[in-house]
């Protein structure tokens, strides 16, 4: 099948929405990057707050864009916007040329492995990458006709809504212990029944993170020790994707921040900070940069210390902490950390606990699995699409 290809620039230019005369005080949609899900385009977070409140780095957009991240590309952050509102500059409002380009199939094409792959090697930038813009706009997309470039957003849309099915009954799993977790030892925050209080610094072996090796990301190898970084840890989720390594004489240098089986991990700085979640043991021997915290539990149990800190309502205290410095962007110090206040239940609840945690864990690994399945299926589907095989 022969395609017809054309520029991103001619086709779904960056033009965006202009718009006169907003009250300070109407509420508007404001859209950042933490509000949208890597690879799904999921929203996050729909904030809706007054005109008054968004910075000046900021651009309009309605239903018609399709927003495409370019710091960090490899994070995969492309969105559908079902109303107007205003995003950060970071987000390209991309206009689709309705005569030429189905917006759908464009979202799907900017979300595509390949695709992805390809922009995430034409970054400038080590500690903020962003796509080169240049090469971005000259970058050709296949352009079938728009009859099929609907008809492949169609088996596609399918193809997604199966694998969010899959992400959903993790979601519903996730929220299964959470809740198990309030009924059994109450808001650690406010303590309704009543526990002992101690700071963690007291309950813990160990508390520290570690740093980048000299070179930044071009140092990394293939293989080797692990080098976890925040972007590999979600609430209760630890994630493979984009796992770093480092060389004997690298991990050596940080000897200092070796992880250990059951260790918890708090992100510490930036987007992600006071994300938590259990190493994944098998990603051992492994190390910390910077931006990950190392808690090793001594009088906790390692799953009763992690459900304390995703809790929500400990979550809203951590950010609160994060954001006390009053620094360019949110951070939590280790002496912070040593001094933030715990309930300590019975040692035999804690465990039950556990033993809860480590049943729904054994479901969770099969819907993983299922999950993987559907998301390599997907992939498949979308490499195929845009090589005209459908």
């Amino acid at each position: 099948m022969s395609w017809q290809y054309a520029k991103l620039s001619e086709v779904a230019p960056s033009k965006p929405l202009k718009v006169k005369n907003t009250n300070n005080d109407q509420n508007i949609w404001q859209i950042t990057l933490d509000h949208i899900e890597s690879d799904t385009g999921k929203l996050l977070k729909k904030d809706i707050q007054p005109y008054s409140k968004a910075g000046s780095s900021t651009h309009w957009f309605d239903e018609r864009y399709v927003l495409y991240s370019k710091l960090r590309p490899y994070l995969n952050k492309v969105i559908l916007p079902d109303e107007k509102g205003i995003g950060t500059t970071e987000l390209i409002p991309m206009l689709p040329d309705k005569n030429r380009l189905d917006r759908t199939y464009l979202a799907y094409y900017l979300r595509s492995p390949k695709f992805v792959e390809w922009v995430s090697s034409q970054t400038a930038g080590a500690k903020m990458p962003r796509v080169a813009m240049g090469v971005f706009w000259e970058h050709e997309i296949p352009l079938p006709p728009l009859p099929e470039q609907q008809r492949i957003a169609a088996i596609l849309d399918k193809a997604d809504a199966i694998r969010r099915k899959r992400q959903q009954a993790l979601q519903l799993a996730d929220e299964f212990l959470r809740s198990v977790f309030l009924e059994m030892f109450g808001d650690p925050v406010t303590n309704p029944k009543g526990w002992d209080v101690k700071p963690l610094g007291s309950l813990a072996e160990k508390i520290g993170s570690g740093s980048t090796p000299t070179g930044g990301k071009e140092s990394y190898i293939s293989e080797g020790v692990s080098l976890i970084r925040s972007l590999n840890i979600h609430d209760c989720q630890f994630l493979h994707k984009n796992l770093a390594f480092l060389t004997d004489k690298q991990a050596n240098k940080l000897s200092n921040v070796v992880v250990e089986e059951n260790d918890v991990l708090l992100n510490i700085t930036g987007a992600s900070v006071c994300r938590c979640a259990i190493v994944d043991n098998a990603i051992l021997p492994a190390r910390v940069n910077q931006h990950v915290c190392i808690i090793r539990a001594k009088l906790l149990v390692p799953e009763y210390l992690l459900y304390t800190l995703v809790n929500q309502s400990y979550k809203k205290l951590l950010m609160n902490v994060a954001k006390s410095a009053g620094a360019t962007r949110e951070a939590i110090t280790k002496e912070q950390i040593q001094n933030l206040f715990l309930p300590v239940p019975l040692i035999e609840l804690q465990r039950e606990f556990a033993r809860r945690v480590q049943k729904v864990e054994g479901l969770k690994a099969k819907l993983k699995a299922s999950q993987a399945q559907a998301e390599a299926q997907f992939n498949a589907l979308s490499q195929r699409a845009f090589a005209g095989e459908l």
